[in-house]
């Protein structure tokens, strides 16, 4: 099991984020410093964690793909992606784990919905919408990946715009993936703002880039195969 944790100028809590986890599970932590200004680095390398240093930023998802790619060359068999801010609670991953060990599932998510604020909320009935998704929490950062995925979510096809909210779990679901929804707590964020709810113009933004994709990943219908639709419903 790996923990793979994205960071950008997180100083103030990743040490305590990556202790939390060795010492609840005793699981290897990789913080993937995504070009950090900041003490992330050395807070996170002297609270015990392995660190994957980018030389520049590539954002929270590209930072977790790294993340998975060590993963896949170390051999491990799963990984786990959590947020360095503090709202994710360690004592939560086991039960999370869980369902993908046991095999019950390939990908699972770590939902929490009372978080969602009306911007949150709206965006998460969007993408539902546009991306045919049933899942509750669309937009977590907690989730737990199986090997099986490793070269999916990786992959070319898994490196358009912030592909981690809807667009991995796009991916997956077309891939046949079996993915899982179990409910956790999550704390108040601590220090800085949500890269995507931080303002109405934000979401917006965000809510387009998705429907680009959407519509991007649809199925194409040939002109051969949408003559043969319309026949059929004459």
């Amino acid at each position: 099991m790996l923990v793979v944790i994205p960071a950008r100028n997180e100083q103030a809590t990743i040490a305590g984020v990556a202790s939390s986890v060795m010492k609840a599970h005793g699981w290897d932590v990789l913080v993937v410093n995504d070009a950090s200004d900041d003490d992330t680095a050395s807070r996170a390398r002297a609270a015990g964690a392995g660190l994957l240093d980018l030389p520049i930023s590539l954002g929270a998802w590209g930072a977790v793909q790294a993340g998975i790619r060590y993963a896949s060359m170390k051999g491990y068999a799963y990984v786990v992606s959590m947020d360095a801010d503090g709202q994710h609670d360690a004592a939560t991953l086991k039960s999370l784990t869980r369902p993908v060990r046991e095999d019950l599932a390939d990908v699972c998510i770590g939902a929490c919905v009372s978080r969602a604020s009306r911007a949150r909320r709206l965006a998460w009935s969007f993408f539902r919408h546009v991306a045919s998704l049933p899942f509750a929490d669309l937009t977590s950062g907690l989730r737990v990946y199986s090997r099986k995925t490793f070269d999916l979510v990786i992959g070319p096809g898994a490196t358009l715009l912030d592909y981690q909210d809807v667009g991995v779990l796009a991916l997956l679901q077309r891939a046949g993936m079996r993915i899982m929804e179990v409910n956790v707590p999550m704390a108040p964020r601590t220090s800085g703002k949500s890269r995507i709810f931080s303002s109405w113009g934000r979401v917006l933004s965000y809510l387009l880039q998705t429907m680009m994709l959407a519509m991007a990943k649809q199925p194409r219908m040939t002109n051969r195969t949408a003559v043969k639709s319309r026949r059929k419903g004459q």
